[in-house]
Parts: structure tokens; sequence; C-alpha cells
């Protein structure tokens, strides 16, 4: 080609303007393309003349929506809903960094017919090391009612969360919730460019760890945003045992305890059946890592009556 003074990479997206720059670049850092039979760099300036060839590769985002064989733990199911006990370290859907082995992945495995409704029917997400149920769509009408409950915040979804620190007996958190200007990959509250959130909490137990204050709180969401309860609760001071992104205040022997992600489930699911009509509710006991921080944390019957009967009511109700 001629191309004489030009980056490989302006020169490729010249050439090949169906690709992406970024799918471009990547094949020639992969070595999937040559410059006289050469593998060189994206900023390589060509002279002119040189023969440039290009061997595509397959992107990780071509696999995004493929079916994979991933265990699911469904609570239950009928013709319209699936509600899903989501376990720590499965990310819901795929995006950079996680285009394979996700859930909406391991739900078109289990129920083919979800390639036909977007997002495969989820309607709403957790985090990937956050635990607990999720509802998800299998009708296109199923899906509409869902996301109108979740708009008009009739939805109901209940967290435990476990936090450093003696919070208040109960509270609400009116803050909005938005990129972090500082931090692009992080969350804050109050963001000027954020959207409206509110978080309802309530102390169920309080305990301590080496002398460290720790609360057993249950949260209930008004709103779904990004990180919400994690970025609301750090901002009054009180950061979610664990957590390996929101800590700006957790003490010096959050090490010690030896707790390696947010200790956070989603204990409690209720809506309306988007067929019937019909109230229904799911409870579902926290993971055993939870189970343990709850032990060692010496969160006991006899001095948490309040934790005590919310983890009992739930086991009851499983």
């Amino acid at each position: 080609m001629d191309g004489g003074g030009e980056r490989l990479d302006k020169a490729l997206a010249t050439l090949l303007p169906e690709y992406s720059r970024n799918r471009l670049k990547s094949w020639v850092e992969a070595g999937a393309v040559t410059v006289d039979g050469k593998v060189t760099k994206a900023r390589f300036m060509l002279r002119g003349g040189e023969s440039i060839k290009v061997f595509p590769q397959e992107m990780p985002e071509q696999f995004a929506f493929s079916p994979e064989e991933i265990p699911l733990d469904v609570v239950y199911e009928d013709n319209s809903i699936i509600v899903i006990n989501k376990p720590v370290g499965l990310v819901v859907h795929p995006a950079a960094g996680n285009w394979r082995g996700t859930l909406l992945n391991a739900l078109l495995f289990y129920y083919p017919e979800l390639k036909n409704l977007p997002r495969a029917g989820i309607v709403h997400r957790l985090d990937k090391d956050t635990s607990g149920l999720m509802v998800v769509a299998r009708t296109a009408e199923a899906q509409t009612a869902l996301v109108r409950q979740l708009q008009e915040r009739t939805v109901s979804r209940r967290y435990l969360a476990w936090v450093w620190g003696s919070t208040p007996s109960q509270g609400k958190v009116l803050a909005s919730v938005g990129r972090d200007q500082r931090d692009r990959l992080k969350m804050a509250a109050g963001v000027t460019q954020g959207k409206p959130a509110a978080t309802q909490y309530r102390r169920l137990a309080q305990g301590h760890f080496q002398e460290q204050a720790i609360s057993l709180l249950e949260c209930r969401l008004e709103t779904g945003r990004t990180h919400q309860i994690r970025v609301h609760l750090e901002s009054l001071g009180f950061p979610l045992i664990g957590d390996p992104v929101y800590r700006k205040k957790i003490p010096g022997i959050a090490k010690t305890l030896g707790f390696e992600r947010q200790a956070l489930h989603a204990f409690a699911l209720g809506l309306a059946h988007p067929e019937t009509h019909q109230a229904m509710a799911w409870f579902q006991l926290p993971p055993a890592d939870l189970m343990t921080l709850q032990e060692k944390l010496n969160l006991s019957e006899t001095d948490l009556p309040n934790a005590s009967a919310t983890i009992h009511s739930i086991s009851n109700q499983n």
C-alpha cells in the first residue's frame, strides 16, 4: 500500500473501516498484523509500498451471548419468572473483562428461549461479590411488568450488611449516586450528575472485633443504583467489611479479620407476580462465608436477638 508517513494503526483504520480502532489495535498487539512479514507495533511508521497482512482474531465479546453450562441455584421458577440465589463471584451481565462465565451465559444454557429477550430477561443486578436473590423474566410481558415494578419502587429488596463502626439504630440515606469524578472505576455519593438514590437501614446487631465496633444492618433499597448500598454506607463512615473498593474508614485490623469481599447479601425479595399479580416473597440464608463471619464477630443469640430473629425467620421460610 501507499500510506507513507502514516502510522500503522491509522492506516488500518482507513483500510478496514468496518472494524473499530480498538479491535484493530488489539490484533496488532496480538501479533495478528504483519508488515512485510514482520510483527510490529501499532505506532510503526509506514514508508509506503509495504505489504500489510491482517489475520482477523475472534474477540472475547463475540462469546458474550453464548450459552455456558454454569451451575445455577434456582429458588423458584414458573412460565413467567425465575428466581435465582446468585453465588459470590458470578458476574451478572457480560462486559469488558468478563465476556464469558456470567449469569447471562448460564441462563441461555438452561433457558434457551431467553435469547429472544433483551439481556436474556435480566431486569436488575447484583455486584459480582454480592450474593443473594435475583428475579429474571421468561417472557417479554413479564420483563415489561417487572421493569415497571422496579421503576415504581414496588419490588422489595432487602439486604444484610456487616459494617465497620457503631451505626445509629436506624436511618435513611438520600444521596445521589454517580461516577466518581476522581476515579472513574468507582461510584460516589452526592455527585452533582448522579441519579437520585435512597437506602433505608436498621441495625440488627452490634458487636466487636478486637475492640473495633461492628454493626449488622438490614438495608432496604428504594432505588437500584450501581454500588448503592456500598457507596451510601461508606458516605456515612460505615464501610462494608471486606469491601475492596469503598474503604475510606476501614480500621487497621481489617486484614486480621481475613474477610476479602464485601459482606453483603440480598436475603429477601418481594414482588407482584407479573401474570397472576399475586404477592410473592422469597428469603435466602447468607452463604457459608458470611455465616462463619457472623460467628467470628460474636453476634450471638443472647446478645443480638434482632439479628438472630431475622436469620432464624429466613431459615424457617426456606
